[in-house]
Order: structure tokens, then sequence, then C-alpha cells
């Protein structure tokens, strides 16, 4: 039976951009849950992914990224999710974490069956990286309150879609076994 890997999509953020205060509030609702998914897997030696925006820096390395999000405004949603010393990082660029990343060749070198999407943001980054992971035949598991959204309108939506055409598992975070 292959393993599971937590991902963190899109955690480390500046949120100097035009929905982030949309966003923010989402963010501080879930930021509990998404620290405690974080915990649990770590404490079971499941593999924590960050995959993250370069907000277009096309030299960043996830130090940058670390050192650019710590240092802003918003640091108190940063620091409680920030990577430890043997989390993965994966860069992207794109709202998929798949899309032109060496995410796919890391799950299978890592013998990863099943993702586990949380973070942000969720009827964009979440939805379009659950599909990309549903076409590589990976079991995708959202935790409906670990994931934050900009229109809960449009992240109810998603996680709809996500559940009946992806065949994705939509559960609460404290529900998730690793």
């Amino acid at each position: 039976m292959s393993r599971s890997a937590l991902i963190v999509v899109d955690m480390l953020n500046t949120y100097g951009h035009s929905d982030a205060e949309a966003l923010i509030p989402s963010v501080r609702e879930a930021l509990p849950r998404i620290v405690g998914l974080i915990e649990r897997a770590r404490g079971g030696a499941v593999p924590v992914i960050y995959v993250n925006d370069n907000f277009g820096e096309w030299r960043s390395h996830h130090g940058e990224i670390i050192d650019t999000t710590i240092s802003g405004p918003h640091s108190d949603l940063v620091e409680p999710v920030l990577p430890d010393e043997n989390s993965l990082f994966v860069v992207k660029a794109r709202h998929s974490i798949f899309y032109e990343t060496p995410l796919s060749y890391l799950l299978s070198q890592l013998d990863v069956g099943h993702v586990i999407l949380c973070g942000q943001v969720t009827e964009q980054c979440i939805l379009y990286s659950a599909l990309d992971a549903h076409i590589r035949h990976l079991d995708v598991t959202i935790p409906e309150d670990a994931v934050a959204h900009i229109h809960q309108d449009l992240a109810q939506a998603s996680l709809r879609m996500m559940e009946r055409n992806m065949d994705a598992s939509i559960r609460k975070a404290e529900d998730i076994e690793f």
C-alpha cells in the first residue's frame, strides 16, 4: 500500500494581493487546523510537502520565500506553519501544484499514492491541484476546515466538485488519519 503525504499549499504568503482582504479571515479560521495537521503528520513520520508560489521571483528559493513572508505585515499567519528541517519544498508559478513542477516525481520517489491538500485558496489552487492529482491516479483528501477561501460560495461549490467529479474525500481535519 502506498503512503500518504500532507501537502501545504501557498501558506507562505505576503497577503499583498488584491484578494487578501477577503482571504485573511478565512485563513485565520483555518490556521489552527492546518497547524494541527502539520503537527500530526510530522509526529507520524508522514511527509510534509510545502508547495508555494514564487511570487514571480524567478531566483527565489524556499529560504527567500520564507524570509519575504515572515518579514511582511501578516507574519502571524505564516510563522505557525513554517517548514521544519524535515519538510520538503516545491516552488510553483501557477495555480496547480503539479503544473511544471517536480511534484509528481517527488511523490513517486516517496511512494505516495494519497495526498491530503490543505492551505489556500479552496476555489483556485486547491481545486486545480485536486484535479491534477486525480488525473495522476492519486487518492485525494481535502480537510474542508483546513482550506481557506476568498469566496465562500465558490469554495463550497469547489468542495462539491472535488468530491463528485474527482472522488476526493472531503472530511474534517480531525477525522483525517495518517
